[in-house]
């Protein structure tokens, strides 16, 4: 597998990122976790607009899922071509009414889903293309569900936005990159079943025996110098803090 951060600042953009959003890819398939804000444009960096197979969104929070507006606006009116296919999105239950409210004037009540193929997600075993998935959901204020990607005999684990969770510890178990939210700093901030801060991003990979940790989500108030401090204080396994265009092979 390849993993590419497209984007990975929370909340809201940073002046360097944009927001939550990562690709898969395997056997030439193009799986997007998340499309937060300003994803969109920086995914086409890497992948053509009408590239992508399928898209698993964690939860319905603006900074994980807002681009889906306009990447409506890029399917629906596509000229050349004629009107895409509609493309595979997993999402929590109410993914098609919450991208219809937000962008508030689409012809129709079905307009989304004549671009989107919407598939609810709930805590399951199931594929994606190439990919064998396992979501749990895990512990933020919305419905919010974090992945277990395994392709080939490896293990690409993505937390979405949690606080600590034993569900993320299973997702997490002996994965080969733990690609871990990490919002909050250790001492500042201290709000359960929200964020993790660095610190306990560290002690999850090293509960879960994951063999990389990967931090993102981190969003521009808070120094990410010091969340991958804190993480490397608990974990004893390579920490990186996520950056745009950076890309692992799993």
């Amino acid at each position: 597998m390849k993993l590419t951060v497209v984007g990975c600042s929370g909340s809201f953009p940073s002046a360097e990122s944009a927001c939550s959003s990562y690709l898969v890819e395997a056997d030439g398939f193009r799986l997007l976790l998340d499309m937060g804000n300003g994803a969109l444009g920086e995914l086409q960096r890497h992948c053509g607009l009408y590239d992508l197979d399928a898209i698993f969104l964690s939860h319905l929070h603006a900074d994980h899922c807002i681009d889906m507006c306009a990447y409506f606006v890029a399917r629906y009116y596509r000229h050349d071509g004629g009107r895409c296919d509609p493309l595979p999105v997993f999402g929590p239950e109410g993914t098609e009414h919450r991208l219809t409210t937000a962008y508030a004037d689409t012809p129709s009540a079905s307009s989304m889903s004549e671009v989107f193929d919407f598939h609810t997600v709930k805590p399951s075993t199931f594929e994606i293309g190439p990919f064998t998935v396992h979501t749990e959901r895990v512990a933020h204020p919305v419905e919010a569900y974090g992945i277990r990607i395994e392709h080939g005999g490896r293990v690409l684990t993505y937390s979405g936005d949690t606080g600590v969770s034993p569900a993320l510890d299973e997702l997490a178990r002996d994965a080969d990159l733990f690609l871990c939210e990490a919002a909050f700093t250790h001492g500042k901030e201290n709000i359960p079943d929200l964020h993790l801060n660095g610190r306990e991003a560290g002690e999850t990979a090293a509960r879960a025996g994951a063999r990389r940790l990967v931090l993102t989500h981190v969003p521009p108030w808070t120094d990410p110098q010091v969340n991958l401090a804190d993480a490397r204080e608990v974990y004893d396994g390579p920490v990186d803090l996520a950056a745009p265009r950076q890309t692992y092979e799993i």
